[in-house]
């Protein structure tokens, strides 16, 4: 497929997910059965331009002066794959697959505007209701944050240490352009890719497959280290999903003490289980029964609470759901982290750790729900963040926007990672 197909392709995929309100992996899959003759190459071009499209949907909108399903296919042509209005039209003229070509008004309408010029809102690439709790989270620094969260991102893959070293996997990823990461310790990445190009599939790698790494975001490996999980402890993920974080604590265990894994939705976890196998990580229990989690009230070292939240902080990832958030949902997350905190804090021994995470950038579901927390219950301190964040990773001290009232904060424009929040609270004795 030329490039007027694949547009015309995304085009066609950006009406599907605006018109029945799908998650863009469902809509790009379902293109993909029905047009059988598209090769791989062709699905990650059409897939790139729809995410690009979803990603920059304001901003490239805004420079056609509509957002319909063709402006913002368009727009993220313009913005992201280094395309003119002019190389645009010379590209798809002639090509039958092709949607029409720019027209009189579209192309007025691009050579008026330069996007310094558009609104605030527009250039962070944003809901307008969400202008508040941006400018809330990162004050002056909030259009720019926004818009890092617009940007394609990187691939990330943390290195299991009771399998190999950084050195020995990076020598076996030397074909994919993957360099140690910023930050995390044991990360490392692969750069965003660039116009229709695709990253590889580390999964089908002979080192994912003896269990050398997982792919799991830096600021994600950053908020497991933040823990502080050490040889010998009594862990308990309580919200462990598919397990990403319950193998990081594992892992910097050295498999000595145990990790329980629980989740309320128990078919979250299905995945763990291959996981574990594959990584050889042999401290982790999975925990479902409500006799087993209670047994262990009042032991455990630390309690790791990954809450689920609006995922703010994943947008460039899943920009579909960017369009999708609203108040309401945002108001039922809070609501769930708060039950899930006052459940949680009974797990924790005296002078334990109750570890608060999630992968948003809104105050509303971190430092206000911390806060919330603590009014509720005084006999949780938060520790000293500024010395935590500079023991576990020193010289990195400008990474991380340290809370006035405690907490860490990960964002890709500061930290080059997915947006995080980690708190952890001490149980006094």
């Amino acid at each position: 497929m030329r490039l007027g197909g694949r547009l015309a392709a995304a085009i066609e995929v950006l009406d599907d997910i605006g018109r029945r309100h799908r998650p863009v992996a469902d809509a790009l899959k379902d293109w993909g059965l029905s047009h059988r003759f598209a090769g791989g190459g062709d699905r990650a071009a059409i897939g790139n331009i729809v995410y690009d499209a979803l990603r920059r949907k304001r901003s490239a909108g805004w420079l056609l002066d509509e957002d319909t399903p063709r402006a913002i296919g368009f727009g993220a042509l313009l913005l992201e794959w280094n395309q003119t209005a002019q190389s645009l039209n010379e590209a798809l003229d002639g090509d039958k697959f092709a949607p029409p070509l720019l027209n009189a008004d579209e192309l007025k309408a691009i050579a008026a505007r330069q996007l310094d010029d558009a609104p605030p809102v527009v250039r962070a690439d944003i809901p307008d209701w969400c202008e508040p709790l941006f400018e809330q989270a990162f004050g002056a620094a909030w259009v720019e944050e926004g818009a890092a969260l617009a940007t394609r991102p990187p691939l990330d893959i943390r290195v299991n240490t009771l399998q190999a070293d950084r050195s020995k996997v990076l020598a076996e990823l030397a074909e994919t352009g993957a360099k140690a990461a910023r930050i995390a310790p044991h990360g490392i990445r692969i750069p965003p890719i660039a116009g229709d190009g695709r990253h590889p599939n580390v999964q089908a790698e002979p080192a994912f497959q003896k269990g050398w790494f997982e792919v799991q975001d830096e600021g994600s490996q950053i908020a497991a280290t933040l823990a502080g999980a050490e040889a010998g402890m009594q862990v308990l993920d309580f919200c462990a999903g598919a397990g990403g974080k319950t193998l990081a604590l594992s892992a910097a265990m050295d498999n000595r003490g145990q990790v329980f894994a629980h989740d309320a939705e128990k078919a979250r976890l299905a995945p763990i289980f291959d996981r574990i196998r594959r990584s050889e990580n042999r401290n982790v229990q999975i925990v479902t029964k409500p006799t087993e989690l209670g047994a262990l009230s009042g032991h455990m070292d630390i309690v790791l609470v990954d809450a689920p939240c609006t995922g703010s902080g994943t947008w460039r990832r899943r920009p579909d759901a960017k369009w999708r958030l609203t108040q309401k949902q945002l108001d039922a997350r809070k609501g769930e982290q708060s039950a899930i905190l006052d459940a949680a804090k009974a797990f924790v021994k005296p002078g334990g750790l109750l570890v608060y995470i999630t992968c948003s950038v809104f105050d509303e579901e971190n430092g206000e729900q911390i806060a919330a927390f603590r009014d509720r219950n005084s006999g949780f301190v938060s520790v000293d963040h500024r010395q935590l964040w500079d023991s576990r990773f020193p010289g990195h001290e400008a990474a991380a926007r340290i809370g006035a009232a405690g907490g860490i904060s990960l964002s890709p424009a500061l930290s080059g990672t997915d947006g995080f929040y980690v708190c952890a609270l001490r149980k006094g004795g």
